[in-house]
Order: C-alpha cells, then sequence, then structure tokens
C-alpha cells in the first residue's frame, strides 16, 4: 500500500499514462493520414500509368505499344487493353495478380462507360469467378483510348488493396516500436523527473518528523531555487519561527507559573467538565485539608471538596461569580469561583481560595481583647474599691485589720502594674519597638541562678526542679535578661501545673555549627489538645475559671514567644493529656550573632 501511496510511483504513473494516450492518439492519426494518403498516390500512380498507356497505343504500332505498355507495370498491377470486344490484350501473368477476363469489365456498369462513353473510371470491387472470391478488393482505373483504326478503345489497369496493406502494415510495426521506444525512454524520464522532485520532498517530511519531536533546529537543505526551494526556504523559517513561538509560550508558562506559586492565594482551574487542571502550592494545601478531614487520601487528585463543586457548577450555570465559606482543620476558607470563558463559550472556571484563619484569628482577638483586659482589671479594680471602702467607712477597727486591708490593696495594685506592663511590653514587642541588649552570655552561672530561683517554690510544691546541659562551648550570644524572662516563665507555668511529687527539667543542647536548643519538660496534667493551637495567644490560661492567685495574666507565654521570635528562634509545644508538657525553644547561631552587627 505504501508503494502506490508514494508521490514517485503517482506522478511516474500520470506522466506514463498522459504520454501514453498522447502516443496512442498520434500513432491511430498517422496511420489513418498515411493510410489515405498512400491509397491517393496509388491512384495517381496507377491512373497517371493508365493515361501513358493509352498514349503509347494511340501513339504507336499495336505491337510496340503493347511492348512498351507492359514494361510499365509492376508486379503487383495488371492490365487489359480493349480496342474492341473481340479484341482484347492483357498484361503477362503476374506473380501477385491474376487476368481478369474481358467480360469482367463490359459487365460493371461503370467500368463499361469507358470503352462505350470514353470517360475515365476508378472502381473498386470484389472479383467473383466461379462463385468464389478470387481477391478481397481491386482497385481498378479505366482510361479511353481514342482514334485507334478509327475506333475507340479502353486501357484497364487494376491492383489489389491487399497490396499496399503491406506497406501500412510496415508502417504500423515502425510507429509501434517508435512509441515504445518513446514510452520506455518516457518511464525512465519520468522516474528520473519524479525522484528528483520526491528527494527535497522526503528530506522535508524527516525535517517535520523532527520538527514534531521538538527539534525546532532541524534545517531542510535547499538544492534548488524553483518552488520547492522555495518551499524548504518557508519551511526553515517555519521551524525558527515555532521555536521562538515555544520559547515565548514557555517564558509565558513559566512566568504564569512562578507567579501562581507565588501568590499567597490558592488558585485552582477546572475544565468544563470540572475536572481540576492546574493548582498552585496554597491551593494544594487546601486540598490536602479537605483529603485528610475527609478521609479521602487515596482519592485521585482530580478530585474536588463538594462545597467547591457546588460553587463551580453555579457559577457555571449561572454565568456568575459565586463565593462561599468552609472550615477544615481549624482554618477557614473563602472560595470565589469565577467562570472562564472561551469566546462566548464557557470553557471552565477559577476558583481562587483564601485562608482567612489569621484575618479571623484578628478579628476574634480585637474582640476579646477588650473583654479579657476588663475581666482581668475588673477584680483587683473591685477589690481595690471594696477595701478602701472598708477603710474609709472604718469598717477596720483595729490597727491590724486597716494594715491586712491595706496589704491587700498594695497586692492588687502590683497586679495591676504587672498586668499593664506586661501589656506593654507585648505591645512593644508586636509593633517592632523592642530591642535586645545582646552580648556574650557563660552558661553555666546562668542556668545555675535559674533553678536557684525555684528552689522555695519547688519545695513548697514538693516538685523536683533539675537542669541538664550537654554542650560544647561555655559561652553563647544572647540576651541573658530577656531568655531568663523566658525560661522564669515556663518553669514557673510547669511548676504550678504539676502536682506533689512530679518533677521539672530543664535540658540545654548545644547543635555543633546551628545553635542553642532549650527544653522544660514536667510530668504536669498537660494541655488538651484542642488548646495547643491556643497556648501562645494573649490571656491563655489553662485555669478556664481564670482565679485569683498565681495563675497568672495569661500574657507570659505570649512574652515568650516574641522575645524567641526577636532572637530569630523559634518556640513550641508538645503535650499529652496526663502525661506531661515540653515547651522547647532554639536560638540560632549565626542569626544571633547578626543581630549584634
Amino acid at each position: 500500500m505504501m508503494f502506490w501511496r508514494s508521490v514517485v510511483v503517482k506522478l511516474w504513473f500520470t506522466i506514463l499514462l498522459l504520454v501514453s494516450f498522447i502516443l496512442f492518439i498520434v500513432s491511430i492519426t498517422i496511420l489513418e493520414f498515411l493510410q489515405n494518403n498512400s491509397q491517393e498516390k496509388n491512384e495517381a500512380v496507377l491512373q497517371g500509368t493508365a493515361e501513358k498507356i493509352a498514349a503509347i497505343v494511340e501513339q504507336h504500332e499495336l505491337d510496340t505499344a503493347l511492348e512498351i505498355s507492359w514494361e510499365l507495370i509492376n508486379d503487383v498491377s495488371s492490365v487489359s487493353i480493349m480496342l474492341s470486344p473481340s479484341e482484347y490484350y492483357s498484361s503477362p501473368d503476374k506473380k501477385n495478380m491474376k487476368e481478369l477476363p474481358i467480360s469482367y469489365f463490359m459487365k460493371d456498369r461503370e467500368l463499361s462507360k469507358v470503352y462505350t462513353e470514353g470517360v475515365t473510371k476508378k472502381v473498386v470491387d470484389t472479383f467473383t469467378k466461379d462463385g468464389q472470391n478470387e481477391d478481397p478488393q481491386l482497385l481498378i482505373i479505366g482510361v479511353p483510348i481514342e482514334n485507334v483504326n478509327g475506333k475507340t478503345g479502353a486501357v484497364y489497369i487494376y491492383q489489389s488493396l491487399s497490396a499496399g496493406e503491406e506497406t501500412t502494415k510496415e508502417t504500423t510495426k515502425f510507429i509501434l516500436l517508435a512509441a515504445g521506444v518513446a514510452i520506455i525512454l518516457t518511464t525512465f524520464f519520468a522516474f528520473f523527473l519524479s525522484t528528483r522532485i520526491n528527494a527535497p520532498l522526503r528530506k522535508m517530511k524527516e525535517a517535520a518528523f523532527e520538527v514534531a519531536r521538538g527539534k525546532f533546529d532541524t534545517k531542510v537543505p535547499i538544492l534548488t531555487k524553483d518552488e520547492i526551494g522555495e518551499l524548504a526556504t518557508a519551511f526553515n523559517q517555519m521551524g525558527r519561527q515555532l521555536k521562538f513561538n515555544l520559547n515565548a509560550l514557555n517564558q509565558e508558562k513559566e512566568l504564569l507559573s512562578s507567579i501562581l506559586s507565588g501568590m499567597a492565594d490558592g488558585v485552582i482551574t477546572f475544565n468544563q467538565d470540572g475536572i481540576i487542571l492546574i493548582t498552585n502550592p496554597p491551593a494544594e494545601i487546601f486540598l490536602q485539608n479537605w483529603y485528610f478531614e475527609t478521609k479521602d487520601q487515596d482519592k485521585n487528585v482530580e478530585a474536588i471538596p463538594s462545597k467547591v463543586m457546588e460553587l463551580f457548577e453555579q457559577a457555571v450555570s449561572t454565568e456568575k461569580e459565586q463565593i462561599g465559606e468552609i472550615s477544615l482543620q481549624g482554618h477557614h476558607w473563602v472560595m470565589i469561583v469565577s467562570p472562564l470563558y472561551s469566546q462566548q463559550t464557557i470553557r471552565g472556571a477559577v476558583a481562587v481560595v483564601r485562608d482567612m484563619t489569621e484575618e479571623r484569628k484578628l478579628d476574634k482577638m480585637r474582640s476579646d481583647f477588650i473583654a479579657n483586659v476588663s475581666h482581668e482589671l475588673r477584680t483587683p479594680i473591685a477589690m481595690l474599691q471594696g477595701y478602701s471602702e472598708a477603710i474609709v467607712d472604718d469598717i477596720a477597727q483595729t490597727d491590724e485589720e486597716k494594715k491586712e486591708m491595706a496589704s491587700v490593696i498594695y497586692d492588687e495594685s502590683l497586679r495591676m502594674g504587672r498586668l499593664v506592663n506586661e501589656l506593654l511590653d507585648l505591645a512593644r514587642m508586636e509593633s517592632g519597638y523592642f530591642n535586645l541588649s545582646i552580648h556574650e552570655v557563660e552558661l553555666p552561672p546562668f542556668l545555675q541562678k535559674i533553678t536557684r530561683k525555684f528552689q522555695v517554690l519547688s519545695k513548697e510544691k514538693d516538685v523536683v526542679v533539675s537542669c541538664e546541659s550537654d554542650m560544647a562551648e561555655d559561652f553563647f550570644t544572647f540576651d541573658a535578661d530577656r531568655i531568663e524572662q523566658v525560661l522564669t516563665n515556663l518553669i514557673d507555668n510547669a511548676i504550678r501545673h504539676t502536682a506533689a511529687g512530679g518533677s521539672v527539667a530543664l535540658k540545654v543542647d548545644s547543635v555543633p555549627e546551628k545553635g542553642l536548643y532549650f527544653s522544660v519538660t514536667d510530668t504536669g496534667s498537660g494541655i488538651p489538645e484542642e488548646d495547643l493551637p491556643f497556648v501562645f495567644e494573649r490571656f491563655y490560661k489553662a485555669d478556664k475559671a481564670r482565679t485569683r492567685g498565681r495563675s497568672g495574666t495569661g500574657l507570659g507565654l505570649a512574652i515568650a514567644k516574641n522575645i524567641v521570635e526577636a532572637h530569630k528562634g523559634t518556640l513550641h509545644v508538645q503535650s499529652k493529656l496526663g502525661e506531661g508538657t515540653t515547651f522547647a525553644f532554639f536560638l540560632p547561631r549565626n542569626v544571633v550573632n547578626s543581630l549584634i552587627e
């Protein structure tokens, strides 16, 4: 099949058939022309010979005339001279022609007119003798003879038409031979021409396959300056243009990918059937949270959350932007789904997913802040007011009672002062107006100072406080006062939430070339799992009732986190309810050293 579909074969057979058809028409025309022309010339020659014989008979003696006349006759012709119906002379018998009787000429209506009327006649007839055809067809020409001894006679010359057919056959053979040679030469020429045309086309086909494989630098050699050469030039230009356009598309794709990857919002692109086409990292996080919460981690990546699918269907059906919200794994997501158009037809939709968790947290913190501050200040203010009224109203009778009331007022004023100072410190840290006093600190004395601070409290609570260190160095650079504040807060919280007989362990490890790792581990009651994400928020307390006393203000961990982050470190917590809690933070070496500069 491939052979017959080849351009070479098609062009070859087309040229061959065209030339063969033309040669056939030309050969038929030439043969017909030669046959007619040969017959006309033969008739003219025979008539001329008959006229010569008639003239000779008229001008010479009969014997001389007959002798001369027989010399003029060729081997394929015969002559009959009739001077009267009884006086009749025929040329000697020829090998290729037999003599016709005089009666034949007189019986034929046309030939008899030559003798009777003295006119020249030409007849093509079939001679029959005894009911059998002696010759297929004869050409007979009769010419009158005048003034032969005062009489009128006739010369009949006749010839078989088959004699001319031999010449025609020879001519036909020659023409057919010439046509065969022409067809053979045409075959070679057509094959040569087809090959010349097909060779550059084949190279273009190979180059086209190379371009289809992505090799746009492939070039077709330009061998000629005709249309095929122009086609090769256009092909090479097309390859260069394709490479340029593909590079431009790749650059646009990389730019779009970079933009999508750098976006804080998630972007999900759907086709018309609701199948995901493109996602960026924030969108993948959103989908992973959805799969985890719905226990569909084995789903293929084209699965779509039901809420998003609902918004997608509404956007496609109404051709309007749709907005919705969904909560997953403690995060709040806002989704905006807009239809995508291809001219006038919707070809899909794009969903922009924004994580609004921090914004919602901030909104909640703003709304809770006044309530928390009011709650923390209401109790000491009420106590200050109550005890001061008792003193003013002389409810306290003795100096000892007045002194006790004054002591309570003093304690509550200190409590309010601590709360205000901690709020101011936290505000300065979060606003960026917080300066660290970075210097080199000797670690062993620093750690001993912290553990001694809690000796009295640990004895009162019957809690063992220990310190372990695995350090390859004795000095490290940080703000000693602020880190002491962090450790004091963490150890104090650990002791307060650890039952009698428990333990609190402070451990310090030095990570070579990276930094310092602190951890405070207790064997206390632990923190519920649902509260872990909120332990570093303002006013968080494990004591939900917010009782007075040593329950604290709920700002200590928030301040500790800001101090550690100011050192470019990280603070995190791990806890199991009823088994204990571990607070740990890491101070990087290179980053902390850079703060000095």
